[in-house]
């Protein structure tokens, strides 16, 4: 049942996501189309005007809206806290990290199609506005194509595979549009580089997504769009230099090896096709009794927990710790560390920080089913006879009148039911 609402989960995100990129790349054709006749006609304020106006029906659905916030018992985070955890998270996560290298490098190498369009149109196609709406055409019907196809697509090929294809196609029109002068055989080829443009778009944002649990997958995809739109951007920026000193088929040839070299990157940083429910939340989280006073901004709080593991069981329990260092680190423990006892070998502590108490409690929210269930082999690991123990202290200077507060708990106590 699990992997059933995951799985509609991944359809509902890629639908989504594949009819935004299908909108906006069918507005994108028909709107500068639609404007210049607007503006042939009735002038530049009445196109304005009607601009302005057309923000009305948007604001209008986002203020009508009635948004499901779920609750939460925990204080708001502060903003810069807030960014810093997001930041924290993306740099933690290969996944994501893959997701934005790959993105950034796609927007800058790739984007020199629409950059250059115009110049295109006008200097190899000795065409005019005509032959640039006809183009435009092109590339829009081709986004809007693959966008419908998406779905099917994703039934059949890896994520990874899409993302290479997509490259491919953006490459050959790339190429393309360097060495032909037929504006047929140019739409064409615009058409398959709006396929590829929609594909590429729409399966990395979804990935990024699939990577990022609730808690963190606004400030995930805000970083990812920062990043591939600052790739976009810069790669405008480039190319337009490079064809002020060079031709224009040279640059466009020299772009499409570049978009080459993003598909050949996937054999450092590959797309995963992630598919299993791992990132669900695992539930409430029953906060331990304690004998202090202690106040949300308390801290730093220290989390040991101490582990008795057989030598045969040591390996097993190196690659679940390994595990759990991930997880704890990417959802705010500070200072993870896993240390041995030179005098008892069989005795291992787990060790980490939380800058405030309110940060402990909002740790084991964000945990995951498959952050838990790692504490479950670890419990099925352990010696039987002498369980984990975890121990929460908070840090105080030396010379206080506060003494150091420990509370022995086991795994078992910390968790509800």
């Amino acid at each position: 049942m699990q992997a059933h609402r995951q799985s509609r989960r991944e359809d509902r995100l890629r639908g989504t996501d594949g009819d935004r990129a299908v909108g906006f790349n069918s507005v994108r054709s028909v709107g500068p189309a639609l404007g210049g006749i607007i503006v042939a006609a009735f002038g530049p304020l009445v196109t304005f005007a009607l601009t302005t106006l057309g923000f009305v029906a948007p604001i209008t659905a986002l203020w009508r809206n009635k948004w499901k916030v779920q609750s939460s018992s925990l204080p708001r985070e502060a903003l810069m806290t807030a960014i810093y955890d997001g930041l924290r998270f993306t740099a933690i996560s290969s996944e994501i990290k893959s997701t934005i290298v790959r993105g950034t490098l796609f927007g800058f190498a790739s984007t020199s199609t629409l950059a250059l369009l115009l110049l295109i149109a006008r200097d190899i196609l000795k065409g005019g506005p005509v032959g640039y709406g006809i183009m435009m055409g092109g590339f829009g019907a081709g986004a809007l194509v693959a966008g419908l196809m998406n779905p099917r697509l994703r039934q059949t090929l890896t994520q990874e595979r899409l993302v290479v294809l997509a490259c491919l196609a953006c490459a050959l029109c790339e190429i393309s549009l360097a060495l032909t002068s037929s504006l047929a055989i140019a739409t064409v080829c615009l058409a398959l580089g709006g396929a590829g443009w929609v594909t590429a778009w729409s399966g990395l944002g979804v990935n990024v997504q699939l990577a990022s649990p609730r808690w963190i997958v606004g400030r995930t995809i805000s970083i990812y769009s920062a990043f591939t739109y600052g790739g976009i951007a810069g790669g405008s920026w480039f190319w337009g230099a490079i064809v002020q000193n060079y031709s224009l088929s040279s640059t466009m040839a020299w772009s499409a090896v570049a978009t080459l070299g993003v598909a050949a990157l996937g054999f450092k940083l590959p797309i995963s096709n992630r598919s299993e429910s791992e990132l669900e939340p695992a539930g409430a989280f029953c906060a331990p009794a304690i004998a202090l006073d202690l106040k949300p901004r308390s801290g730093p709080i220290l989390i040991t927990t101490e582990y008795t593991v057989l030598e045969e069981d040591l390996d097993q329990f190196l690659q679940i710790m390994q595990k759990r260092r991930y997880a704890q680190s990417r959802v705010g423990a500070r200072q993870w560390t896993l240390t041995r006892d030179v005098q008892q070998p069989s005795r291992w502590v787990e060790s980490f920080r939380t800058p405030t108490w309110t940060d402990y409690h909002r740790l084991h929210h964000r945990l995951t089913e498959a952050d838990r269930e790692l504490g479950n082999a670890l419990l099925k690991l352990t010696a039987t006879t002498n369980p984990p123990r975890t121990n929460i202290l908070v840090e105080r200077p030396a010379g206080g009148a506060q003494v150091v507060f420990s509370d022995g708990l086991s795994i078992a106590q910390m968790r509800c039911g």
